[in-house]
Formats: C-alpha cells, sequence, structure tokens
C-alpha cells in the first residue's frame, strides 16, 4: 500500500490539499450537516463548541474536520496526539497554555495513559484542571480554573475508549469510506491544486483504486503524477493511469501486494483461517496494529475477510481473488 506515513514534504503539500471549509470537503454528507449546525449554533450562543469525537480508519478526514472546525469556530488549534502525551504534566502544560475558546487537537486519542486520560475528566467536564504537587506527607492537591475550550479527538479504534470518556464527548461521529464518485471529484481537486492536468477517465482510474480514502488517492495521484512526468509527456491519460498502478502493483479492485500476501497467508499458511491477527502479523511480516487498523476494515468491507471471535477468515471471494480453490478439509490447491 502507498504508505500513509509521509516525508516532511510530503506532509506539507498534503497540507495544501486539504480542505480548508466544509463547502471545499467532499463526502460524509450527514457529518457535514451535524457538525454544521453545531458550529453555527455554537457561534450564535458565543460559546465553545461541544467537544467533539471523531472515528474511523485512517486517512479519511479526520485530521481536516478538526482543522475545519477550529477556523469555522475562528479558534487557535493545538495539535498533538495519544503516545506523545506520556505524563500528566505533559498534559497539564497543553491545556494550561489554552486559550479562552482555543481547539485541542488529539489524534489518536484511544492511546492515551490512562492516569493522563484520568487528569481529561474534569478538564472537559469542569474546565477544572487538579494537579498534585510535592511528594508523601507534603503532597497536596491543586485545582486550577482552565479557560472554556474544545476538545477535539481522533481514533481509529474507537472500541479501546472507556466509557467515562466516551460519554465526555458532546458530539460523536463516525466517518465512513467514500464512494468512487466522491473519490472522483477528490482525485480532480487535487490534480487541479498540483496543477496537474488530468482526463476523466484517468481520475476515475485512479479513484476507484482508492480504497475509499482520500489520503490514499492523493498517495496516488502523486505517484502517477511522477510517472506521466516520467513516461509520458505529463498528462494523466485512462492509460498511463492503468500504466502507473500496474507499476505500483495496486490492482483494479485497490488491493496492493501487502492485501494479498495477507490473503495468501490466511488461505495457504492456515487453510483459510480462523487464525489470530498475531500469528497472521507474524505470517505476513506487519504489525497487528498496522494490520488491524490500516489493511482488514477495507477487506472486510470488500468482502474478503470475516473477523470471527475465533480469527479471521477468508471468503470464498478470497480464494476467487488468488486463483485458489476452496479448501477441501484443510487443503487448498491451485487450480
Amino acid at each position: 500500500m502507498i504508505s500513509d506515513v509521509l516525508t516532511k514534504p510530503e506532509a506539507a503539500l498534503e497540507h495544501t490539499l486539504r480542505p480548508a471549509a466544509f463547502a471545499d470537503f467532499t463526502g460524509q454528507p450527514k457529518v457535514k450537516e451535524r457538525l454544521e449546525i453545531a458550529v453555527t449554533a455554537a457561534k450564535q450562543r458565543g460559546e465553545p463548541l461541544d467537544h467533539v469525537l471523531l472515528s474511523g480508519p485512517p486517512g479519511l478526514g479526520k485530521t481536516t474536520i478538526a482543522n475545519i472546525l477550529a477556523k469555522a469556530m475562528g479558534a487557535n488549534l493545538r495539535a498533538t496526539s495519544g503516545p506523545t502525551i506520556e505524563k500528566a504534566a505533559d498534559l497539564a502544560g497543553l491545556l494550561t497554555n489554552l486559550e479562552e475558546g482555543d481547539v485541542l487537537f488529539i489524534d489518536e486519542i484511544h492511546r492515551l495513559q490512562k492516569v493522563v486520560e484520568e487528569y481529561l475528566y474534569p478538564a472537559m467536564e469542569d474546565f477544572k484542571l487538579d494537579i498534585i504537587i510535592d511528594q508523601g506527607p507534603n503532597a497536596r492537591s491543586v485545582r486550577l480554573n482552565l479557560p472554556r475550550f474544545t476538545l477535539i479527538g481522533a481514533t481509529t479504534r474507537s472500541g479501546l475508549l472507556t466509557s467515562p470518556l466516551l460519554t465526555r464527548f458532546g458530539i460523536r461521529e463516525r466517518l465512513d469510506y467514500y464512494q468512487t464518485d466522491q473519490m472522483h471529484r477528490i482525485v480532480t481537486r487535487s490534480a487541479g491544486l498540483l496543477n496537474v492536468r488530468i482526463d476523466p477517465a484517468g481520475a476515475q482510474e485512479i479513484a476507484r483504486r482508492s480504497r475509499g480514502t482520500p489520503r490514499i488517492s492523493n498517495n496516488l495521484l502523486r505517484r502517477v503524477r511522477d510517472y506521466a512526468q516520467v513516461k509520458g509527456d505529463g498528462h494523466i491519460s485512462e492509460e498511463i493511469a492503468n500504466r502507473a498502478l500496474a507499476m505500483l502493483e495496486i490492482d483494479e479492485n485497490g488491493l496492493d501486494e501487502m492485501d494479498k500476501r495477507i490473503l495468501e497467508a490466511i488461505i495457504v499458511k492456515f487453510g483459510g483461517g480462523p487464525v489470530g491477527v498475531s500469528s497472521l502479523a507474524v505470517a505476513v511480516g506487519e504489525e497487528p496494529d498496522t494490520i488491524e487498523e490500516v489493511y482488514e476494515p477495507y477487506l472486510i468491507m470488500e468482502g474478503y475477510l470475516n473477523r470471527t471471535p475465533q480469527g479471521r477468515v477468508a471468503t470464498e471471494l478470497s480464494y476467487k481473488k488468488l486463483g485458489l480453490k476452496p479448501l477441501v478439509g484443510r487443503q487448498s490447491n491451485l487450480l
């Protein structure tokens, strides 16, 4: 798969491709409508926006929406991520530096340490922060008043969030994969921003292989642009897009080499499943979290995998995809 991890120049470019307002944001119509209403109501009351939790697979626009919400509220955005907040003092430093109406964005909020998360409860609910000064017999608690702020949390695994944290988010929205026509509009818009000439058929080819994920479509567009520049005249036609995506080993269904390795491992090495994610990760040489958060959601949505209490099971569609016969007992053979 085209990596979700961007270099600094790529990250800067990715930021320029992000919509700055809901009017430019393609897809997620129901989520957009609900958030726009919440923003308008909060501004009419002269209050900060309620705390927002955005969930869904990587690359669907959670960070983009956080930026749009902050801009719509006329607020400063302070961004961080769950793993970087290692102790309560780190969180206290972030919260005490906020100003009235600021937006604090915490990506991967499900990875917050438990002790850090507990400090968030009074901060979110009462806009107060309890800190412990000194240690041992001299230890004492001091309560600090915080400015009214908005916390926007983003997570790819909302099931890992504790109930006390979940209930403190007044607005909870889940982002779903995009339809091909929406992806086509995103690819066309990004091509325009990059000053890349692209045919509708070329944009469609990139769109339908982007796994319903804008971040992947932008990554693929950049790689196809490079191919068109070196192997052609810089114009992305359907033929150029096909050749470039074939070189990248992205098939007509958007599956890449790792997707196929996962399916092949389940069928060939584990007899079609069920197999646990840890064993599967060892078999394909990938991290379990990456398989669960990046690869599995799309494979399950497209009907290649089933996730059962016993483990992952390959579907009949997976056998057809790889040209394998369905299992007889615990064996599978090439056609």
